[in-house]
């Protein structure tokens, strides 16, 4: 028969009615309430409550919980069932570069076997007139006498990525990328024969091309490259896109305040025609190099194709200003025209 024992109670419905139920973990005697069936070890000490290290819910200040745990970002929960609040954070070391970052080439115009002017006009017609590498090599010899490779200029147009990177994070402090509506799309290319995607983002209101990635893949851990790219040049009010899966996580991962518009061609009011008319300038001037060589190179030949379609080019819907002007880059027509001379 088991002994009452009278100077220990229940904690929860303050019986003396119990009986020794074992140890806990510890070695501390652990006792069961015959009424409720509590059991709880009196004597151990009471280990302080450490706090898990969640994040305090960004609408009510309380404590949340975790709801989800993704590759990409962690799903938290609000504590408080009346705010009920969801919200991600993005695991800071789980999401790669988009291929826009990693560029590799040379970081100046020194030690070139030709002058300058004679590269500049090259890249000029290679990257803003859509000329193939072999006529530009006809045009120099034609017109200024100058005989150059058109391997020379084919290597010309990849290996100065880094100085026109240089020339673009300068000008950036000086736009603003804020606008009412960014529009997000991929495209196809082929490189050594093999499928690629090439992924953009735009702003709708200056049409300056945001960020860009190439991949093999075409799932939802691309869509958090680009826009964990996006995300440092600013915050739109909106996102469109179309209604492929991959961008919904990725878009209310980085963008939460931000709405996300899924367009459908032809059949929406709002529609992803700004990008797609991106898309056909970029392939119009794609389809003239019949594919790309190398990984690298194509990443290499996209970044300065879109650094002059950024910052070159004038574009008559704008009023003959580049895309960078309307944003607010402070350079004017004659310093675009001497853009490339000054790095």
């Amino acid at each position: 028969m088991n002994t009452i024992i009278p100077k220990i109670k229940c904690p929860r419905c303050n019986s003396s009615n119990l009986y020794k139920f074992g140890k806990d973990p510890n070695g501390y005697q652990k006792y069961q309430c015959k009424v409720c069936k509590r059991q709880f070890a009196p004597f151990a000490p009471k280990a302080s409550r450490k706090s898990k290290g969640y994040p305090k819910c960004p609408k009510c200040g309380k404590a949340t919980f975790m709801h989800h745990d993704y590759k990409f970002y962690t799903r938290y929960r609000c504590c408080d069932k009346k705010c009920n609040h969801a919200f991600s954070v993005v695991k800071s070391n789980a999401v790669d570069d988009a291929s826009c970052q990693n560029l590799l080439g040379k970081s100046n115009f020194k030690r070139m076997r030709f002058p300058l002017y004679v590269i500049i006009t090259a890249l000029n017609l290679f990257y803003l007139c859509n000329t193939s590498t072999r006529k530009i090599s006809q045009f120099m010899l034609i017109n200024h006498g100058i005989k150059v490779s058109h391997v020379t200029i084919a290597s010309w147009a990849k290996i100065f990525v880094p100085i026109f990177q240089s020339i673009s994070s300068k000008i950036y402090n000086s736009i603003n990328l804020n606008s009412d509506e960014w529009h997000a799309d991929e495209t196809i290319v082929k490189i050594n024969g093999q499928k690629y995607y090439i992924w953009f983002v735009i702003d709708s209101e200056t049409r300056f091309i945001i960020s860009f990635h190439l991949s093999a893949d075409r799932d939802s851990s691309q869509a958090f490259k680009i826009f964990n790219n996006a995300r440092k040049h600013g915050t739109p009010d909106a996102i469109v896109t179309d209604r492929y899966w991959p961008y919904n996580a990725a878009v209310k991962t980085f963008f939460p305040n931000s709405r996300h518009i899924k367009v459908q061609s032809f059949k929406d009011d709002i529609s992803n025609n700004i990008i797609e008319s991106f898309n056909d300038t970029f392939k119009s001037w794609y389809k003239t190099k019949r594919g790309f060589g190398s990984f690298e190179s194509a990443n290499n030949l996209i970044s300065t194709f879109i650094f002059f379609y950024n910052f070159i080019r004038p574009h008559s819907s704008l009023g003959n200003l580049t895309p960078a002007q309307v944003a607010g880059a402070s350079y004017n027509d004659k310093d675009r025209c001497n853009l490339l001379l000054t790095a």
